[in-house]
C-alpha cells in the first residue's frame, strides 16, 4: 500500500523512477522525502482528529475536569431521529453523589468554541462557554423528579443518523460556566378565576383550564407565550397577533388529550371522569380535588404535575398522579398516569385516553395506538357579544393521540361527551400508563396540513414507541 501510494505521489508531481541515481534518482529520493513530510502531517493530522473527536478529555476555559462517565446512545431505528430527547437515570451511573453544578455534558463529535468574542462577554457576562477542545458542551438540564432535593435524570436533546450510536460524555468538577436560553415553560397561575397550569414548547402551547382535558394554544411563530398570557391575564383568544390564539373548544370533551377509567367496557359511552364525578360542584370536601406542581421549568423540559384525590365515580374510588411533558421543537405534550388509589366497582375495568372530535372534523384516522382528527373551517373564537367582534376561522387543524403499543390500546368512537376518540387499556400491574398528544394548525409554521400533520403523528408515534437505548460505562480518572 506504502509503495502503490509513492508511485501515485511520483507521478501526481511529475517524478519519474527510471533508476536510483543521477538526476532522476535525485528527484525520486526528493520525492520520497516531501512524501514521508507529507505523510507524516496526514498522519498527525489524523491523529489530532481521533482524539479531538474521540477520547480525548474535554477542556473549556478554566474547566480542566478530571472525572467523566462515558454514555452511549443508539437509534434502534432505520430513520433519523432530530432533537431526540435522551434521559440517563442518576441511579444507572457508577458514581451518583455528584453535586448538580459540577455536571457537564460533552458531545466529543461537535467542534468546539472559540474563546468568546468582548462584545459576548459585555453582553452575556463571565458564565459564557470559553474556548473548548475535545468535543463541545451540549445544553442539558437535571431534574429532581421527585422533589427529593436529590436530582434524578440528566436530560438533553440530540440528532442521530439511522442505527447511528454516538458517544457523550458526562464530565463532572467545579465550574459555573454555561448559560442556556429557555426554549420551553410551564407554571402555575391564577388565570381566569381559578388556579391553571400552563405548559408550551416555542412551538405549541397547552393548557389544563379543565385539570385532566389537554386546551390548545397555536403559535404562529416559534416564541413562548404563556408567562404573557397568565401574567397579564389576558384571554386566549385575544393575545397580540404574533403570539398566536387559543385554538381548542374543550367544553366537556377530551380536548387535546385527556383520561378516563372504563368501569364497564362493554358501555364506552359512559366512562368515568373526575371532573364529572356525581359529586360535581358540590364543593370541594365532597367533589373529585385537583391540585397541581411545576416539577421542572427548562430550558428544554417542563414538567407539571396534576394530583388527583377523592375520586368518587359513584362506583369507584381513584387517587392519580399525572405528569404533562414538553420538550423543545416539539409539536406535542406527553401524559404519564400513575394511580396511588384504584378501587373499581369490578374486576376487568380498563383504562382510557382521548381527544375530542375536532370542531369541523372532516376526517380521521385511526392506525393501532394512533388516532387523528382534523376539521376546517373552525371558528375557533365565538364571538364576543360585549365588544361585536367577528369570529375567528381558522383554515385547517390538526389533534392527534398516540398510546404505546405496550399498553394494547383498543380504539372505541363515542358520541357522548360531545363526540371523542377514545382507546380502552388494559390494566397494567403497576396501575401507570401513558399517552402522547400531538397538534398543529394552518397558521402554524410547521405540521400545518393535513399530509404533514399525519406524516409527523406518524413519525413521532414510531419514535415514541421505540426510544434510543441508553448504555452507561465506568467511571473514569484523568490519567489513571
Amino acid at each position: 500500500m506504502m509503495v502503490e501510494s509513492v508511485l501515485v505521489f511520483c507521478k501526481v508531481f511529475n517524478i519519474e523512477n527510471k533508476n536510483h541515481s543521477g538526476y532522476a534518482g535525485n528527484r525520486f529520493r526528493a520525492g520520497l522525502k516531501l512524501f514521508a513530510i507529507c505523510a507524516a502531517i496526514i498522519l498527525t493530522t489524523n491523529a489530532g482528529a481521533q482524539t479531538s473527536s474521540g477520547n480525548g478529555w474535554y477542556e473549556q476555559g478554566n474547566f480542566v475536569p478530571t472525572n467523566r462517565i462515558s454514555v452511549t446512545v443508539t437509534n434502534s431505528l432505520s430513520v433519523p431521529l432530530k432533537y431526540q430527547p435522551v434521559s440517563i437515570k442518576r441511579n444507572e451511573l457508577p458514581m451518583e453523589n455528584i453535586p448538580e453544578r459540577w455536571v457537564d455534558i460533552v458531545d466529543p463529535d461537535l467542534p468546539g468554541n472559540a474563546n468568546p468574542t468582548a462584545a459576548e462577554l459585555k453582553d452575556l457576562g463571565g458564565y459564557v462557554i470559553g474556548k473548548e477542545i475535545n468535543g463541545h458542551s451540549i445544553h442539558f438540564q437535571l431534574d429532581d423528579l421527585d422533589k427529593d432535593g436529590v436530582w434524578d435524570e440528566i436530560f438533553f436533546l440530540s440528532d442521530f443518523a439511522p442505527g447511528e450510536t454516538r458517544r457523550f460524555y458526562i464530565y463532572f468538577d467545579f465550574h459555573e460556566r454555561g448559560l442556556y436560553p429557555h426554549e420551553v415553560h410551564a407554571n402555575i397561575a391564577n388565570y381566569g378565576h381559578h388556579t391553571v397550569p400552563l405548559l408550551e414548547s416555542e412551538i405549541m402551547g397547552w393548557k389544563l383550564w379543565y385539570p385532566h382535558d389537554l386546551d390548545l394554544h397555536g403559535k404562529r411563530k416559534p416564541m413562548l407565550t404563556a408567562y404573557y398570557e397568565y401574567s397579564t391575564n389576558r384571554s386566549g383568544y385575544y393575545m397580540p397577533f404574533e403570539m398566536g390564539t387559543d385554538i381548542m373548544t374543550v367544553q366537556n370533551t377530551f380536548g387535546a388529550g385527556g383520561m378516563c377509567i372504563f368501569e364497564n367496557p362493554d358501555d364506552p359511552e359512559h366512562p368515568a371522569r373526575a371532573y364529572y364525578s356525581p359529586n360535581k360542584d358540590k364543593g370541594p370536601i365532597k367533589d373529585s380535588r385537583f391540585s397541581f406542581d411545576v416539577v421542572c421549568n427548562g430550558p428544554l423540559r417542563s414538567i407539571i404535575k396534576v394530583k388527583t384525590t377523592n375520586w368518587n365515580s359513584g362506583g369507584g374510588f381513584y387517587e392519580l398522579e399525572q405528569n404533562y411533558t414538553v420538550i423543545a421543537h416539539k409539536s406535542w405534550c406527553i401524559v404519564d398516569v400513575h394511580f396511588n388509589k384504584f378501587l373499581p366497582p369490578q374486576k376487568n375495568v380498563m383504562f382510557g385516553a382521548g381527544i375530542r372530535r375536532i370542531m369541523s372534523e372532516y376526517k380521521s384516522v385511526n392506525k393501532g395506538g394512533m388516532v387523528i382528527s382534523m376539521g376546517k373551517n373552525i371558528p375557533a373564537r365565538i364571538p364576543d357579544e360585549d365588544i361585536g367582534d367577528s369570529v375567528l376561522v381558522v383554515p385547517w387543524e390538526g389533534i392527534g393521540l398516540v398510546v404505546k403499543d405496550e399498553y394494547k390500546p383498543h380504539y372505541v368512537a363515542i358520541k357522548n361527551y360531545g363526540g371523542d376518540h377514545l382507546f380502552q387499556i388494559p390494566e397494567t400491574k403497576d396501575l401507570s400508563y401513558q399517552y402522547m398528544a400531538v397538534d398543529g394548525w394552518s397558521f402554524g409554521e410547521v405540521n400545518n396540513n393535513e399530509k404533514e400533520f399525519t406524516k409527523y403523528v406518524e413519525a413521532e408515534g414510531l419514535k415514541y414507541n421505540n426510544p434510543p437505548v441508553v448504555k452507561v460505562f465506568q467511571y473514569e480518572k484523568k490519567g489513571k
